[in-house]
This record gives C-alpha cells, structure tokens and sequence, in this order.
C-alpha cells in the first residue's frame, strides 16, 4: 500500500500545486480585474500602486498564475508564501492570537501551503517538469558525481 501511494505522491503534489495556484490566482484576479464580482460583487478593484492591497493582488494573480502552471514554482511559491505571512502578521494577527478569531485562516493556509511547495516543488503536470527535462537532455554530462576526488 506504501509503495502504490509513494509512486503517486507526484500527481498528488501536482494536483495540489494545481488547486492551490488556482485559487490563489482568483484573490488576484478578484482584485486586479474585478472579476467574480470584484471587492465590492459590483466589479470593483484595488486602486493601483496602493499600499500593501494592489501589490498584493499582483504577488497573488502573477505567483499563483505560475504555481498554477508548474512554471518557477520554488520561487513563486516563496514569494507567495511570504506575502501571505506579511498579510497575516501585518493585517489580521494584530486583531487577535487566533486565525479562527482574526479571520486569518485564508493567509496562514495560503501561506503555509505555499512554502510546502517551495521544497516539494512543482510535482507532475507542471511546466518546471518539462523545462527540466529539455535542459538536462541538452547538457552534455549526464548530471552524475563522480566519485574520484578532487585535487588541486
């Protein structure tokens, strides 16, 4: 049983990295673009260059574009994961202890989920995989250490 959902843990890690980008992407779009109804459910947005909320939208619509897509996931992901924290700290802690009481549950789960994804990385299905891959086909070592010590 072990050995069947080790051999998946790749798809699983992909289809988080999936939903996960997905949704975050959305808070994004929410308030760049007005769309889902915007902040207000009239389309409205966040006034660009404003302090810390349009700066936010954009980590948000353009990080979880890319840990939607496999593409740069360590680095999106941390970027998100660290603006999801700031947004925690700064907004919602502040208010009470608790995120079930500063309604800050949203920016810890992005926030952690997005760091597990910095050292899982993209899993499959994502584009990373596929870069990857062209690149080390291309590299004329085979990427393998050798054993012999190295002398000066």
């Amino acid at each position: 049983m072990t050995g069947r959902l080790n051999s998946a843990q790749p798809y699983a890690i992909g289809l988080f990295r999936i939903v996960i980008g997905l949704l975050f992407a959305c808070h994004g779009a929410v308030s760049l673009l007005g769309v889902l109804g915007g902040l207000d459910g009239k389309g409205s947005t966040v006034e660009t260059g404003a302090w810390p909320n349009w700066y936010a939208a954009v980590i948000e619509l353009v990080g979880g574009s890319l840990v939607l897509l496999g593409l740069g996931t360590r680095i999106a992901a941390f970027i998100a994961s660290g603006a999801m924290a700031y947004a925690y700290f700064k907004v919602h802690q502040p208010e009470h202890l608790w995120p079930i009481r500063n309604n800050g549950e949203g920016a810890a789960m992005y926030s952690w989920s997005m760091f597990l994804l910095v050292f899982t990385g993209s899993g499959a299905l994502g584009l990373d995989r596929l870069f990857k891959g062209r690149s080390s086909a291309s590299s004329p070592s085979d990427g393998k250490r050798s054993s012999e010590p190295i002398t000066a």
